[in-house]
């Protein structure tokens, strides 16, 4: 640890300087230089700034592994960092809202909080997004960047990148080393009551670039490496004005029919 010299004419005393901040190794500096060409290709400043975005498409869900036979159309919206809304059905009759770390299902009956269980699950994904690791892990100086080397992601050649959070926290996200989109993102998490450890993960294919920004067309999930959701997106849109009652419980019910 450094020590810095305090002189005095009639006394010398040392006293410790704040600890300096630990210079970049090799390794964090190329998994710096992995996220940097991720962001760039992603849109660079102009994704770095986006404040809303609007996906429309198809879900479906997965039950250990197998498909459920129930697809969905879906509508969601999303204003950074913290609300979302997601409208279900062709009708859009079923609306899932989250505004900070409140949920609340909603339908023509009126609105209902969301289960504990659910609301947990949407909120673990929400902070362990790629969105969130760029643009709220990477600025903290206590965050700690892994490259952990070249890996093979859905048959593609893969770089892949670890964020550590100084709470000891961490993101896992692969990009392709041609493109240098993602290609997925992984962390883990321990179950509160059983204590066992669960893996969850987010594969992103086929992009197309909307207003300038790549955007994966599918997004699947994956929970202790079983299939849990598919979602095929085939509209989207970014940074349009979004009206203060989106992300207002009460007016939502109050427009739902049944």
């Amino acid at each position: 640890m450094a020590l810095g010299l305090l002189l005095a004419p009639l006394l010398c005393a040392q006293t410790p300087a704040p600890p300096a901040a630990s210079a970049p190794t090799d390794n964090s500096k190329q998994a710096r230089a992995v996220l940097d060409a991720m962001v760039k290709a992603l849109g660079g400043d102009a994704w770095l700034n986006l404040q809303d975005t609007y996906y429309e498409g198809r879900t479906s869900s997965f039950y250990q592994g197998r498909p459920t036979g129930i697809v969905i159309d879906y509508y969601a919206f999303h204003e950074f960092p913290d609300k979302d809304r997601t409208e279900l059905t062709k009708k859009k009759n079923v609306i899932e809202m989250f505004v900070g770390n409140q949920g609340w299902e909603i339908t023509y009956k009126g609105k209902r909080a969301i289960p504990d269980k659910d609301r947990d699950e949407f909120l673990r994904r929400r902070d362990h997004s790629i969105e969130i690791a760029i643009r709220v892990w990477l600025k903290d100086p206590h965050t700690l960047l892994i490259y952990d080397g070249q890996k093979l992601a859905e048959r593609h050649l893969s770089d892949q990148v670890t964020l550590i959070s100084s709470t000891n926290d961490s993101i896992t996200i692969q990009t392709d080393a041609d493109t240098h989109l993602p290609l997925s993102r992984t962390f883990e998490w321990r179950d509160p009551v059983y204590k066992d450890k669960n893996v969850e993960v987010e594969e992103y294919a086929d992009y197309h670039t909307i207003q300038g920004f790549p955007t994966a067309f599918s997004i699947t999930r994956f929970h202790n490496g079983d299939m849990t959701n598919q979602r095929f997106l085939s509209k989207a849109g970014y940074n349009f004005p979004m009206p203060t009652y989106m992300f207002n419980p009460d007016a939502a019910a109050a427009k739902i029919h049944r």
